[in-house]
């Protein structure tokens, strides 16, 4: 009789880091050896997949490895092993400063996990040191089954790996690595797997979805894998996650427009509304290139529904360029919009920039940008009521929309839809907005 090994794991971070969980789960089920557990629960192994973006996240991070490491002195665990961003970007400080962790497995180590959990002939490895590898020119494809963390009728699909801009506030780069996509067949393969396993919407994310292809075939290869994921049956919805703003061709545009399975959404992360503060953040563009960027989206998908985010405070911000971007934003009427503060990180350009803006003063700007955002929210929610759409249900008498990405956008409230299952679709007519949601009556 063989003895499995019982593993939890604990995934922080963003989506992009949940797929890399859901491929670690994977390549430890392909062993044959593991047996999966809830990560609260008592294991043999838990594995704390970290995030590093900003200060907080690598805060949250911290605390939860030494929240196992506690664990582990209470008897509820028996190794621990960190992965991820964090054990990537500072794997050789981690290890020196937390000794009691078993191994130390970073994002181009991660299709070494089973190695690191079993052993290369199913003999437990001691797990002391460091598989923290250079990132490669290479995307890091490990075995390719995935262990689903997200409900069955929606997934993740990661394109590409690392980013090639160099903005002055983001560490990504150093630890993540430059642009790497996966090949297109593999892609096209996995989203065929995970809608025969129940997906009927599939949300492609990256560092920047939009330079997808540039080192593999030496193009924005996006509208190709896009018309490729088209022709997949049972496939409802394609959602386009982390667009670069200069990468939004007039070619990807016309194949969104073109193609009936993607959905009329967009996130486009834009970072600021002023030219003086997106100069000093190294981000391609300009206020009235976005305009422009925004009049071609709506001119191609008149019912298109554009997600943006915002940094705050970065250093040098003055109120004139505050005030710029509180202007761009109501001109802009965006649908969706999420504003964060900034933190600074060690080797970027931005760490070391001045003048700094006080933590408190970008928290007022934040909440002000959002209190500027509620109302247009509201106007364009209220421009839907009476239209007759398709609601995604994901609990009793609650779904999504085409507007709204899993996790991070509003909801549909479907009256009358309260026995519909999880994971079916219900016909419903929009009667009434809210600032971040919409009330719908099934049909």
């Amino acid at each position: 009789m063989t003895t499995t090994t019982k593993i939890g794991l604990v995934s922080l971070g963003c989506p992009k880091n949940l797929v890399d969980s859901e491929e670690l789960l994977g390549a430890l089920v392909d062993t044959g050896q593991a047996e999966l557990v809830h990560a609260d629960g008592p294991s043999d192994v838990v594995v704390v997949n970290t995030c590093a973006f900003i200060e907080s996240a690598k805060q949250e991070s911290i605390d939860a490895i030494l929240a196992q490491l506690q664990r582990r002195k209470r008897g509820e665990v028996g190794r621990v092993v960190v992965a991820g961003c964090l054990a990537q970007r500072y794997g050789a400080e981690l290890a020196a400063a937390m000794p009691e962790v078993d191994a130390f497995i970073g994002i181009q180590s991660a299709g070494q996990i089973g190695d690191v959990v079993f052993g290369r002939r199913g003999v437990s490895l001691p797990m002391a040191g460091n598989l923290v590898a250079p990132i490669t020119e290479k995307y890091p494809l490990i075995p390719p089954s995935r262990v689903r963390a997200t409900a069955p009728w929606t997934a993740y699909l990661k394109v590409s790996e690392g980013c090639d801009h160099a903005c002055t506030f983001c560490s990504i780069p150093s630890f993540r690595g430059k642009h790497r996509s996966k090949p297109l067949e593999n892609i096209v393969e996995e989203a065929r797997r995970l809608v025969d396993n129940g997906a009927c919407e599939l949300n492609l994310i990256a560092q920047d979805t939009t330079a997808y292809g540039m080192d593999l075939y030496k193009e924005l290869a996006l509208p190709r894998l896009l018309e490729q994921l088209g022709a997949i049956n049972n496939l409802k919805w394609v959602r386009l996650l982390y667009c670069y703003p200069t990468m939004m061709t007039d070619r990807l545009i016309k194949t969104m427009a073109d193609t009936e399975n993607v959905a009329r959404y967009v996130d486009v992360p834009l970072q600021h509304g002023s030219d003086t503060m997106l100069k000093r953040m190294k981000r391609g563009g300009s206020a009235a290139s976005y305009h422009r960027l925004l009049a071609r989206l709506r001119s191609a998908m008149p019912d298109i529904a554009v997600r943006t985010t915002f940094l705050v405070g970065f250093p040098g911000e003055t109120d004139d360029e505050f005030d710029a971007l509180t202007k761009f934003v109501t001109e802009a009427r965006f649908d969706r919009l999420g504003v964060f503060t900034y933190s600074p990180e060690e080797g970027t350009p931005g760490f070391d920039m001045t003048p700094v803006v006080s933590k408190k003063l970008a928290r007022e700007r934040r909440a002000s940008l959002m209190e500027t955002q509620q109302p247009l929210s509201l106007q364009r929610n209220r421009e839907l009521v009476g239209r007759e759409i398709d609601v995604l249900m994901e609990r009793s008498g609650v779904g999504r929309t085409w507007r709204d990405a899993p996790e991070i956008d509003g909801a549909a409230q479907v009256r009358g839809a309260e026995s519909a299952a999880p994971g079916s679709w219900v016909r419903a007519k929009i009667v009434e907005a809210q600032p971040y949601d919409v009330i719908a009556q099934a049909m």
